[in-house]
């Protein structure tokens, strides 16, 4: 049996979930990263968009799985929606106020998100 109390999330904030998410992705050499801030978008799904993407569909897959690994590790978030596994050429990692976009480059460009949400404030984060 489990105990409810293994059960608690941490306390955690927007800005700190999102370091953690960004430091994910970087950790697979993810390239492009872009953090929207949607708090102020009227109609927006979430508060924030991170996206990213990598150079094949084993990158995609692998950036993915360590967004979701870390955020279960270090937070015991696990995401209400976790889409595009199987192909690998858009992922989507929902976690309701954060969502979570690893594109391959093609698919990412087809998409467009960036254009979608321009009202959105954009922070780029510098490729490791």
């Amino acid at each position: 049996m489990v105990k409810k109390a293994s059960l608690k999330l941490k306390q955690k904030n927007p800005e700190s979930t999102n370091d953690i998410i960004i430091d994910s992705i970087q950790d697979i050499k993810g390239k492009n990263i872009l953090q929207l801030d949607l708090r102020n978008v009227q109609g927006a799904p979430a508060d924030y968009f991170i996206i990213c993407e990598g150079d094949s569909t084993v990158q995609v897959s692998a950036i993915a799985n360590n967004v979701y690994k870390r955020m279960k590790n270090e937070f015991q978030q696990m995401p209400i929606s976790y889409e595009g596994k199987d192909r690998s050429k858009w992922v989507l990692i929902d976690y309701f106020d954060i969502v979570v976009h690893v594109f391959y480059p093609e698919t990412r460009e087809f998409y467009n998100l960036e254009a979608l949400w321009n009202d959105a404030e954009f922070e780029k984060i510098e490729n490791l």
